[in-house]
């Protein structure tokens, strides 16, 4: 299995938070224009990197216990073969685990819905409720849920402030999902955030 380190993250820019939660909409029209590893890099930090020595992450965790996993489905980056990448957020590094243009299946695993297979890349958040659920019981499936949320956010609002271009999915078939990715069904597939260069307007 291949490792790619990632770039450093961005940890200032001008751009506030204010501009971001103002700006930030769905797009689903992507520009074939490909992503590099700085835009991977950035998204991947923003959603779950670490912050802090103690292993502490951009989004909340209940109990510190972190039961989220982020995969990059690649299609159109410099740099970086097509395939699937896991993300090791304490090394900042992604882990090739396939091969190959995934996109046009998991466009299949989502009811057919085209932006999944029409950006750069598509982020995949599953998440292992176990991890959760040993310490608090079936309150922890809230939990989970609640830091996919984050997690997804902290990305979106991020994209919005390199003017990249996202969508939330929820719409798929799990089990479809698990297969391409390799997964067992410990693991739930919670979002698909397709991503890409868009032509900006104004609003």
């Amino acid at each position: 299995m291949k490792i790619i380190q990632l770039p450093e993250p961005v940890l200032d820019s001008n751009f506030s938070i204010e501009n971001a939660l103002l700006k930030r909409k769905s797009i689903r029209e992507f520009l074939k224009t490909p992503f590099t590893l700085k835009d991977i890099s950035q998204l991947l930090w923003a959603a779950q990197g670490v912050t802090h020595s103690e292993g502490f992450r951009t989004a909340p965790s209940a109990g510190t216990l972190y039961p989220l996993e982020i995969y990059v489905v690649a299609g159109n980056v410099i740099d970086l073969e097509s395939g699937i990448y896991k993300y090791n957020p304490f090394s900042h590094e992604i882990l090739k685990i396939k091969a190959g243009n995934f996109r046009e299946e998991l466009f299949q695993a989502a009811l057919g819905q085209e932006w999944v297979k029409n950006g750069a890349v598509c982020f995949v958040i599953t998440g292992v409720y176990s991890r959760i659920t040993r310490k608090y019981g079936n309150r922890g499936i809230r939990y989970v849920d609640m830091e996919a949320g984050h997690a997804a956010q902290n990305l979106l609002l991020q994209a919005t402030a390199l003017d990249i271009g996202c969508v939330p999915v929820g719409a798929f078939y799990d089990n479809l999902v698990r297969e391409i990715l390799g997964i067992g069904t410990e693991e739930f597939p919670l979002y698909l955030i397709p991503a890409g260069r868009y032509k900006s307007v104004n609003f």
